[in-house]
Order: C-alpha cells, then sequence, then structure tokens
C-alpha cells in the first residue's frame, strides 16, 4: 500500500515540476533551453508527439485554443493518460478499472498514433490542421 503511494507521490511531484517550468520557460523562444523535436529536426514530418512540448506550455498558461493548434491528439488523450498513470500507480478508483482495462490496449493507441502522424504531415485541409501551430 505504501509503495502505491510513494509512485502516486513521485507522479505529482513531478507533474508539479513539468507545470513550473513550463509556466516559466516558453518553448517558442528562439533559444529557448527546451529541446526541439528531433525527429522534426531531421526528418522534417511532424511525428505524433510535435508539439508536445508547446501544446504542455500552452495548458500550464490555460490556453487551451493555442494547445489545440499545437497537438489536438495530446490534449484530447490528456484523461486517458491521466486514467493510466492513476492505473499503473494503483490508485486508480475501482470504479474506473473496466476504463482502464479498455485503455490498456497497445495495438489501438499504436494504430492511432501511427495514422495521426501520416494524417498530420497531410498537406490537405482539414488533416492539415493537425500539424502543429
Amino acid at each position: 500500500m505504501q509503495h502505491r503511494f510513494a509512485t502516486a507521490g513521485a507522479i505529482a511531484v513531478a507533474a508539479v515540476g513539468a507545470f513550473v517550468v513550463l509556466r516559466h520557460i516558453d518553448p517558442n523562444q528562439p533559444g529557448s533551453v527546451l529541446p526541439p523535436c528531433p525527429i522534426h529536426a531531421f526528418t522534417g514530418l511532424f511525428c505524433p508527439g510535435c508539439g508536445a512540448t508547446r501544446t504542455l506550455h500552452a495548458l500550464a498558461h490555460f490556453d487551451l485554443a493555442t494547445a489545440m493548434a499545437m497537438n489536438p491528439l495530446l490534449v484530447l488523450s490528456l484523461p486517458a493518460l491521466a486514467v493510466l498513470t492513476a492505473y499503473g500507480a494503483g490508485v486508480l478508483p475501482a470504479v474506473l478499472l473496466p476504463l482502464a482495462r479498455q485503455l490498456c490496449r497497445p495495438i489501438a493507441w499504436g494504430v492511432l498514433l501511427a495514422a495521426y502522424a501520416v494524417a498530420r504531415n497531410l498537406p490537405w485541409a482539414p488533416l492539415n490542421w493537425l500539424a502543429p501551430g
């Protein structure tokens, strides 16, 4: 039992730390200490995570519109990721266990991320709206 709460506490501390960093450091500024996406830097293609740092920065500033413009899949996935994190830490309420079991499907996540990666690199509307910015 103590291990569960230690894990949940460590996750909470990490989340608060990330929130504080993203409140004070703007990844949109030239020369930011926060790294750009290495996949985009090397290939010019947008990966499923491209724009994630800028999305989280926007969310730390309570700017949902900008966050959605940077990486809508991340914004829409945050509740699911919170459920999975609580499940992994062993602190998920029993009522949410069926939902967590449905979300624990790696093939479904893989297909979703692969389709999203392809879609956000296509040049046609409305798919080009998935590209960051």
